[in-house]
């Protein structure tokens, strides 16, 4: 029998440097991939029915490695329900969104969440920014007219529908983040991600409701099992990154993570679609990937 990958690892650095690179390197190339069963006739609410179940056996082996520790007073399930909901949310939208644009722009514009997590917490929490988070929040708000620009027509190319549906996912992943800001001060990392999984499932009857089974379905390798395969990395990636931070450094794990998997997903959508984006898409993208780094960063530097 194979050892369980805590145990594979070491508790160090360099395990931390190393789940990292295993949750960026799942990130990516499961977004590179999200879109594909919904292009193959499997509906975007059954995907994320999917991806609720993938979040199952990592939630158990978290909390297996927890001492089966979950935290239940009042302020945990409420901080739990609301990063859950939040996060769940937007994965929703996000399986929509992959259908509906490209996923070389949809991931790059949602890497830009911090922006929401850093307004929130001069709001609420009276923190202060340094001169890097300035810069990652003037780059990532100039990025954003520019990932859909075309000269002379405004937001179109692919539509708009796509460009809204990521700036929902943008502040709901930022809002998600201040959460679990606060839920970090009292709760166990292996808690949080509990909550998430059981607030995924929670919204499984919602998906089913909106699934138009009159249509036909793929129920095909190219549908439930592809989806299956590719949430699988979503939800093992955000597994590793809960222990990427417990055992690395954030200043490592952060941009890495949170900078590194959309440029994944970049790259592997252009080459599988062979084209080359225009100068104006081409700028918000790299705008994008630095103000995101800038962005992850900014918190450790500011502490």
């Amino acid at each position: 029998m194979s050892r369980p990958l805590a145990q594979v690892l070491p508790v160090s650095r360099r395990a931390g440097l190393l789940y990292a690179l295993v949750t960026t390197l799942f990130w990516g190339v499961w977004g590179a991939f999200a879109g594909m069963p919904a292009d193959h006739g499997f509906p975007e609410t059954l995907i994320y029915v999917v991806w609720a179940i993938t979040m199952i056996p990592p939630a158990l082996y978290a909390l297996a490695r927890g001492g089966w520790k979950l935290p239940t007073d009042g302020r945990s399930v409420l901080l739990g329900v609301l990063i859950g909901l939040t996060g769940a949310g937007g994965q929703m939208l996000l399986f929509h969104a992959v259908h509906t644009g490209p996923t070389y722009l949809i991931f790059p514009l949602i890497a830009l969440s911090p922006i929401v997590t850093i307004g929130m917490s001069l709001l609420w929490l009276q923190e202060r920014t340094t001169l890097i988070g300035a810069l990652g929040i003037v780059l990532a708000l100039a990025a954003l007219p520019l990932f859909d620009y075309q000269p002379g027509q405004g937001l179109s190319g692919h539509g708009v529908a796509w460009f809204l549906y990521s700036l929902i996912i943008l502040a709901a992943w930022g809002v998600q983040a201040f959460f679990i800001k606060l839920a970090n001060r009292s709760m166990s990392a292996e808690g949080i991600f509990f909550y998430m999984m059981l607030m995924g499932l929670a919204l499984v009857p919602v998906a089913l409701w909106m699934t138009d089974f009159s249509r036909p379905i793929n129920y095909g390798l190219e549908g439930p099992y592809l989806a299956a395969v590719t949430q699988i990395l979503n939800s093992v990636g955000a597994l590793t990154l809960v222990y990427a931070f417990r055992y690395g450094k954030a200043i490592v794990v952060s941009p890495l993570t949170n900078a590194g998997a959309p440029l994944i997903t970049a790259l592997l959508a252009l080459a599988l679609l062979g084209l080359v984006p225009q100068p104006l898409k081409i700028t918000g993208i790299v705008l994008a990937f630095v103000a995101a780094a800038l962005l992850a960063i900014e918190p450790e530097e500011g502490t």
